[in-house]
């Protein structure tokens, strides 16, 4: 019931055109700013973690658009999950290179590798109408939040798959008929099922799960994105091969090349290092 009452809500937001939920979200992101909500606390110490190099003043105007970013990534859900498919596909560009290594007549087992980077929910819609596609994620505590999740996601026809068991032996299997799989891969695992290795130069408990389903199944790893447009135009899909990702520092590398080519909207409001090395403080 909260779910079906949840999704009549976002059916009733995602009336509002997507230009109008991305200003609002937005003015959002300005208000954590403002206030000093826990948004912007963690992502000004990530910045100032993962981007000493950048003077201060760059900071703080790349802080001010993460921020408005995370916002519009949060309210245009209400459009993305809730509007026809092929309206929400209408308004995703998709280069040929893209559909080189993503497209329909793409074959062979493959990994895309989806960081928290842009509309994720955007790629996920634009992968399911190419080829059948299994899309990994970590169960939420709440049943209810779950449906919701699974409800939106699946709805253009990806197969949500559980972070779990019986889920990782459904990935050798599709990856093993020649499948596609996609994965976030810029999630902090728990402790023993992840390994520490580098990103943006400190150590990260990253996920080996990855590197390791590309190795057993002889399967491409594509990097993928979906740029947010400005003004509510759209979005467009942008991609990259990532060569011998077979242990989580070659993954990493690949994310942080991503993260870097477009830093206003990567998921700088995560903590992602919230489980160091022993003799490391949290630095959160």
């Amino acid at each position: 019931m909260r779910a079906r009452l949840l999704h009549l809500l976002l059916a009733l937001l995602g009336r509002l055109p997507l230009a109008w939920l991305q200003a609002l979200g937005a003015a959002l992101g300005r208000i954590w700013l403002r206030r000093g909500w826990r948004e912007a606390r963690v992502a000004r110490r990530n910045l100032d973690l993962c981007l000493p190099a950048l003077p201060a003043s760059a900071r703080e105007t790349l802080l001010r658009e993460c921020l408005e970013h995370s916002g519009r990534a949060l309210l245009e859900l209400a459009w993305l999950w809730t509007r026809p498919v092929d309206e929400v596909l209408a308004r995703v560009e998709a280069e040929a290179s893209v559909h080189a290594l993503l497209g329909r007549d793409a074959a062979g087992p493959l990994i895309i590798a989806a960081p928290h980077l842009g509309a994720w929910e955007v790629l996920n819609l634009w992968l399911s109408q190419q080829q059948p596609l299994a899309i990994l994620y970590r169960a939420p505590r709440s049943a209810w939040v779950e449906d919701l999740l699974n409800r939106c996601r699946g709805r253009s026809g990806a197969e949500p798959v559980r972070a779990e068991a019986a889920g990782v032996r459904k990935l050798v299997k599709r990856l093993a008929g020649g499948g596609r799989v996609g994965i976030l891969p810029d999630q902090q695992p728990k402790l023993g099922e992840g390994e520490f290795a580098d990103f943006f130069g400190r150590p990260a408990l990253s996920m080996s799960l990855l590197p390791r389903l590309a190795q057993r199944c002889a399967a491409r790893v594509v990097v993928a994105w979906a740029e947010r447009l400005p003004q509510g135009r759209g979005y467009r899909l942008h991609a990259f091969p990532a060569e011998a990702v077979h242990d989580v520092q070659a993954l990493n590398a690949a994310v942080e090349r991503a993260a870097r080519e477009l830093p206003a909207q990567y998921q700088w409001t995560y903590k992602r290092y919230t489980i160091q090395p022993e003799g490391l403080r949290n630095p959160y």
